[in-house]
């Protein structure tokens, strides 16, 4: 069974940091497009960044640039989060596909193979 699982997502204080890992089950990474998102309660999903396959190109949100990084092994794709902020409290889930576009401004968000379950991040004092 192919599946994507999320973790490392926990509590934190606002300027902490904390690292997500996208892991993927019966099958490798690295020939796919990864891309992650968040939701947050009430609000739509928003791409928060990708990285193409074997990791050319890596695309972040305006909100997040500069403070997440997003990096890929052959079987796991990573989401380093340092300087979390309140407003990055979500849930956070990572996706693959094989033809996604991962470039210029684009993350995409919709259409994509697989999907993981998810892993709450909450940035609080």
């Amino acid at each position: 069974q192919l599946q994507l699982v999320e973790s490392g997502g926990g509590l934190v204080q606002p300027g902490g940091s904390l690292r997500l890992s996208c892991a993927a089950s019966g099958f490798t990474l690295d020939s796919y497009v990864i891309s992650w998102f968040r939701q947050a309660p009430g609000k739509e999903r928003e791409g928060v960044s990708c990285i193409s396959r074997w990791g050319g190109s890596t695309v972040y949100a305006t909100s997040v640039k500069g403070r997440f990084t997003i990096s890929r092994t052959q079987n796991t794709v990573y989401l380093q989060m340092h300087s979390l902020k309140p407003e990055d409290t979500a849930a956070y889930s990572c996706a693959a596909d094989r033809y996604a576009i991962c470039s210029g401004s684009n993350i995409p968000v919709s259409g994509m193979d697989y999907w993981g379950k998810g892993t709450l991040v909450t940035v609080s004092a």
